[in-house]
């Protein structure tokens, strides 16, 4: 494309500084020009989401495990880059870390591209667009940790729920949009279009990050990933139990409806996430105000009473409420547990503290899958919201202790 990236040497160094008081709204606005970067690179993960099984299984004629696995290695691979990528962002930068990201993504089309090129290859299509994903999830973990790193060095560790929720918001907001555009292009003008989409949304987005200035490097202890891990992980296991909701609701919410005998169970995925991300525009100043731990028990027990309803619903708009419910509670939940969570790292640490939290909400969604669908198997679909219901209580308790040993 012509586009030139001069990745910055060395980035400056400096002791943890805490930015001159800010105006809420240049808060936001700073916020919301570094979750962009999170936007792109949810938005190239939402394009091929919805359209990735049925182009491996019927264009190139493999099984649906097939068609699985392309799936689920990009989630492999951004669960597994999460050391790498804190450390990456601790010595190298945020900023250098995103480009490296937004690069990888640019890479991953011209995969993508590739894999349509030789699709009357099926075995050499097939392994060039396992790559491609491979790649696409490294660069996600990389992107992720950095932008929630570079918009606390920015704003201010007292903003830190605050950039966690902008970045959660595109996130969820991107894949939302991302995955019926990619089926409309894919139908509209083929498969190819999505290698090209990615490869001009990396260029887009390296362009605009070109000119940023750097967040400083900071000096200080530099703690090993698993050091870091050791130091959130009861905070993060609490986070997981919560998080195990939101997986089995996405994952089994269709399989649940059919089992009933109802229609509509796409209209419960979309009251989960208007109530969602309604939550987090709304009500994100609460952590800051009252404290991650009491919010993360409201919550923790608004989104129990919501699964305890899915479980118990007698009709359709029960389950509409009861995901609604779920949805609000489960809002806050990983801002709320993560500013206390990364109190526990200091400050040249941050991106390690960030990515090892951010493993246990990976290990949620890998988890709740293949044990919920065994729980399916022997209890009924129902049962495994009492189970995701119970394990949410599980998690408050955690959390309650946490917060009479902090005091």
């Amino acid at each position: 494309m012509g586009l030139s990236i001069r990745l910055p040497a060395n980035e400056p160094m400096t002791e943890p500084a805490q930015p001159a008081s800010l105006p809420p709204s240049s808060v936001t606005l700073q916020i919301i020009s570094i979750a962009f970067y999170t936007f792109i690179a949810f938005f190239s993960i939402g394009l091929p989401i919805a359209v990735l099984p049925g182009y491996v299984h019927d264009q190139l004629g493999f099984s649906a495990v097939a068609a699985g696995i392309v799936i689920g290695v990009q989630y492999l691979a951004t669960l597994l880059s999460r050391p790498t990528a804190g450390r990456m962002a601790d010595a190298l930068g945020t900023k250098r870390t995103i480009v490296y990201g937004l690069i990888g993504i640019g890479i991953s089309g011209v995969l993508t591209l590739a894999s349509t090129l030789l699709q009357g290859v099926p075995q050499w299509s097939l392994g060039i667009l396992i790559v491609g994903r491979v790649i696409l999830g490294l660069s996600q973990g990389a992107i992720g940790v950095g932008t929630s790193s570079w918009g606390i060095s920015r704003v201010g560790a007292e903003h830190m729920a605050k950039v966690i929720s902008w970045n959660g918001i595109a996130s969820y907001g991107a894949i939302a949009i991302g995955a019926p555009l990619g089926v409309i292009m894919v139908a509209a003008l083929g498969f190819w279009t999505l290698g090209v989409a990615l490869i001009a949304l990396s260029g887009l987005a390296l362009f605009m990050i070109r000119n940023t200035p750097p967040a400083p490097i900071v000096r200080g202890e530099r703690m090993p990933f698993w050091a870091a891990f050791g130091r959130v992980a009861p905070h993060g296991a609490a986070l997981m139990l919560a998080s195990i909701g939101y997986g089995t609701l996405t994952t089994f919410i269709t399989l649940y409806y059919v089992d009933q005998g109802w229609e509509g169970a796409a209209y419960c995925l979309t009251a989960f996430g208007a109530c969602f991300i309604i939550a987090r525009l709304v009500f994100i100043n609460s952590i800051k105000h009252l404290g991650g731990f009491t919010v993360a028990l409201a919550c923790m027990a608004t989104e129990a009473l919501g699964l305890l309803l899915l479980w118990l619903a007698p009709s359709p708009l029960f389950t509409l409420i009861g995901a609604g419910l779920t949805g609000l509670g489960l809002s806050l939940v990983y801002p709320a547990l993560g500013v206390v969570a990364i109190r526990e790292v200091p400050s040249a640490s941050r991106g390690a503290g960030l990515s090892a939290f951010a493993v246990f909400f990976d290990l949620a969604l890998a988890i709740a899958g293949p044990v919920m669908g065994a729980v399916a198997a022997l209890m009924g679909y129902a049962s495994i919201f009492a189970i995701a219901a119970l394990l949410s209580m599980v998690a408050l308790a955690l959390t309650w202790w946490l917060s009479r040993r902090d005091h």
